[in-house]
């Protein structure tokens, strides 16, 4: 008789624990959590019959193994940085109302911005690389196995369209000695979607933007954009500035700063379908490295990244100088690119001088 009561007194624990984590269980399936960060990160939950779909829309790049050891040290703290791709389609009918002619194929990196998240994670820093900067791409393994000589004055955004993702990590760590802890690559005709989902981007015009060849047409003043309009204002150059890429590099860190406040501001929790609507569209424009090529990676480094706040996070482009045997390129500009990098390598403020571009005029 004692022995059975002891028995069951080592039992009602067990069925109380098992209680509890069914509760939980239970909380966890009915509840919904999605963290989205577009740029520096996307990444999103939603309730757990779910997960699976979710989980299947990302795509991914294996960066270490193309990439080898011969790579740039960490950082001697705990700061990460990261690799943020801006891809861009314009084959297919949808992008023909777009100026995108429906007849290009391939893809190409529009927008390239390196993310610098400082030890502490409460801040963050972007740096943006202009597409037509002329680099010294090195020696690349492609997909297929097959090797790229290494090349010079090559345009930086075509190492994407013809060497691959792997290529851009490994171009940026050589020009920067910045080793690349991360890598997403956001799909711009897929964040259409993801636009319409959250309602539209508030995004401010100083002045008038009329774009005849991405069919953008804005007055100047405050605009709420649909997912077909912001995805013109990403692309719009001719209507800006001096015509350049230059230009649109401003407009482009605008609406992703725009776009990562609206979702944190998103009530997430509220409204299940739009939260799916969200993570579904967000998921399936996103390509990562496989250190978080899954929901439960992306969630976890997203809520390591929660005292960001977008709005007040700093861009800066790549300090540049037009080239002067080809006006219409730039080159990184001395020694302002290197005091940048420099800053982020060893996870350091960057100096004033070092955010100066000659081709802008500071």
């Amino acid at each position: 008789m004692s022995d059975d009561s002891d028995l069951q007194s080592r039992r009602k624990p067990k069925s109380r624990r098992s209680r509890k984590t069914r509760t939980r269980g239970q909380r966890v399936r009915r509840g919904l959590l999605v963290t989205l960060l577009a740029l520096v990160v996307i990444g999103g939950g939603t309730a757990y019959w779910l997960y699976s779909q979710l989980d299947g829309n990302i795509k991914s790049v294996d960066i270490d193994k193309a990439l080898g050891e011969d790579r740039p040290e960490k950082l001697p703290t705990t700061g990460q940085n990261l690799l943020v791709l801006g891809s861009d389609s314009r084959a297919g009918a949808e992008n023909k109302e777009l100026g995108g002619g429906g007849d290009v194929s391939g893809a190409r990196s529009d927008t390239a911005l390196v993310v610098h998240i400082p030890e502490g994670r409460q801040e963050a820093v972007a740096v943006s690389i202009p597409r037509d900067t002329l680099v010294t791409r090195p020696e690349c393994t492609k997909a297929d196995g097959s090797k790229t000589p290494p090349a010079e004055r090559v345009m930086f955004n075509s190492v994407y369209a013809q060497v691959g993702p792997a290529c851009v990590v490994k171009t940026v760590e050589k020009m920067s000695g910045v080793r690349i802890d991360h890598y997403m690559e956001i799909n711009f005709a897929g964040f259409k979607d993801l636009v319409d989902a959250i309602g539209g981007v508030t995004v401010d015009v100083e002045e008038p933007i009329h774009d005849k060849a991405s069919g953008l047409d804005l007055t100047a003043g405050t605009h709420k954009l649909d997912g077909t309009e912001s995805l013109a204002y990403v692309r719009t150059r001719h209507g800006i500035g001096d015509g350049s890429d230059l230009g649109r590099i401003g407009l482009q860190q605008q609406f992703l700063m725009a776009l990562l406040t609206e979702i944190k501001s998103q009530d997430l929790l509220g409204s299940p379908t739009t939260t799916y609507k969200i993570a579904n569209s967000a998921t399936k424009s996103l390509t990562t490295d496989e250190g978080l090529a899954s929901l439960t990676s992306l969630t976890e480094f997203a809520r390591s990244m929660n005292g960001v706040d977008p709005s007040t996070m700093e861009t800066i482009m790549l300090p540049v100088a037009y080239d002067k045997a080809d006006p219409n390129r730039v080159v990184a500009a001395q020694p302002q690119a290197d005091d940048l990098w420099k800053a982020l390598r060893e996870d350091a403020t960057i100096p004033e001088s070092a955010k100066k571009s000659p081709a802008t005029g500071g």
